[in-house]
């Protein structure tokens, strides 16, 4: 996420990181050096402006705290300058109305609206506790209808029956109804979209909106189309009246221009971003956190809300009690840790999220690359239950069953096993007295400079 614009802002203030002054020339060059890699994200020109500006003010004078360098001062700024421009804080659904609290979902055609209502039913239910009900008031595509009744089984949520033949406005308004009698806490409408704005669109989603009343409008627009999604937002917040912005395909966006344009342009709060196509992949929008990711400063505190809520803690336990007893460390359990790493989103979402990670060697990132842990993980389902536990089991002719099971060659199955040999070494390590510094010290050779533990 934002790769672009991280790597260039990184590289530009790592300059001036080390100064132990700041002078007019060297801010000056910094902030043309900020003003580029900003305008190559696709972040809109009046925002760049501001921003600018708004650094080159604090910065000039600067008062230096004494645990400080000037330029990490300067840092601090442009940090606190992302947050202002992304929004300071996240703000939450106002959801506190006489039930059913009516959500409707705006947005273009291909935005990813409908799978954001699914996404933010499940975070509704699943974090917020609430009881939820969606309906489709897209007339236009029976698809649509289809793909929403479908994605609401997924995440285990009513859908309310709506039909093409029917007015949108009709449609809700039952749906309203059957909320209040079900006592449903939250219904989310998702709205027709179209290709580009146009004035029939907007009359029917005015109409809709002022027919249904509801609480929270929340516009859904793709990442990916930069500063054109701000100025999308700008169109239908002067139609609507938006209380918020639903950032989908973040994922994909390696320039970030979306995420710092619209608050600017619109003056409506990013509340949700989607990082990917699975039903779980919505989180709050937290501008301070999005900052110290864009600032490769990482998002801990993100990274564990994902294991609090996705990690499966009785077997993660299992696992800790194990290799406490030294009762050795099976594939069984690997395939395990992998699959929980994916549900987190996979290596490269956490390392995303760790601070330090841009400053990893080149290549040391691609080797982590989470098409490698699926290839791992389709290796070890190949074999049976007693190689998984008895690696010691797979030669030859096993070693070809189980590369041509899982569409691997022989070699992957070698290097697997390598892997997990050497990682169960490890395991015994830990497990014995004073395990953890034994290993370290074992494997001190290998760390980098100044890693090595204290004897």
């Amino acid at each position: 996420m934002f790769e672009n614009l991280s790597d260039r802002l990184t590289k530009t203030l790592k300059n001036i990181s080390g100064r132990g002054r700041l002078t007019e020339d060297n801010v000056k060059e910094t902030l043309r050096e900020v003003r580029m890699a900003l305008l190559e994200a696709d972040v809109a020109l009046p925002v760049v402006r501001d921003f600018v500006s708004q650094v080159k003010e604090k910065a000039v004078g600067l008062e230096v705290s004494k645990s400080l360098t000037p330029g990490q001062e300067f840092i601090k700024i442009v940090r606190k300058a992302l947050e202002e421009a992304m929004g300071q804080a996240n703000e939450e659904l106002a959801l506190n109305a006489q039930p059913p609290a009516v959500v409707l979902m705006a947005g273009l055609q291909g935005a990813g609206k409908t799978t954001s209502v699914a996404k933010l039913a499940r975070y509704l239910t699943q974090r917020k506790k609430k009881k939820v009900l969606v309906v489709s008031a897209d007339v236009y595509r029976p698809a649509a209808i289809k793909q929403l009744e479908t994605l609401a089984m997924e995440v285990g949520v009513e859908c309310f029956p709506s039909d093409i033949s029917q007015q949108p406005v009709d449609i809700v308004n039952h749906a309203i109804a059957h909320a209040r009698t079900r006592m449903f806490d939250v219904l989310l409408v998702d709205t027709a979209g179209r290709l580009h704005v146009d004035d029939s669109m907007m009359a029917e989603i005015q109409a809709l909106h002022a027919a249904v009343k509801p609480i929270e409008t929340l516009f859904v627009v793709d990442a990916m189309t930069g500063q054109d999604a701000a100025n999308t937002a700008k169109a239908f917040n002067d139609a609507l009246p938006l209380t918020g912005v639903i950032l989908t395909k973040a994922d994909g966006d390696a320039r970030g221009g979306a995420a710092l344009s619209i608050r600017h342009i619109t003056g409506k709060p990013i509340k949700f971003i989607g990082m990917g196509e699975k039903v779980d992949a919505l989180e709050p929008f937290h501008p301070d956190r999005i900052a110290s990711r864009i600032l490769g400063m990482g998002d801990v505190l993100s990274l564990i809300e994902d294991i609090e809520q996705k990690v499966d803690k009785d077997k993660a336990a299992k696992v800790a009690q194990k290799m406490m007893k030294g009762k050795g460390f099976s594939l069984e359990d690997f395939r395990d840790q992998l699959s929980q790493m994916r549900n987190m989103g996979g290596m490269m979402s956490m390392m995303d999220k760790l601070p330090g990670m841009k400053n990893l060697p080149a290549g040391a990132a691609s080797q982590m690359d989470d098409k490698q842990f699926v290839r791992m993980e389709a290796i070890i389902n190949s074999m049976t239950p007693k190689e998984r536990q008895f690696p010691d089991l797979i030669k030859g002719s096993r070693k070809k069953r189980i590369a041509a099971g899982s569409g691997n060659q022989v070699q992957e199955v070698n290097k697997l096993l390598k892997q997990f040999s050497q990682m169960q070494k490890m395991m015994k390590q830990m497990s014995g007295k004073g395990g953890l510094s034994k290993m370290m010290r074992s494997m001190g050779g290998k760390l980098p400079p100044g890693m090595l533990p204290p004897r």
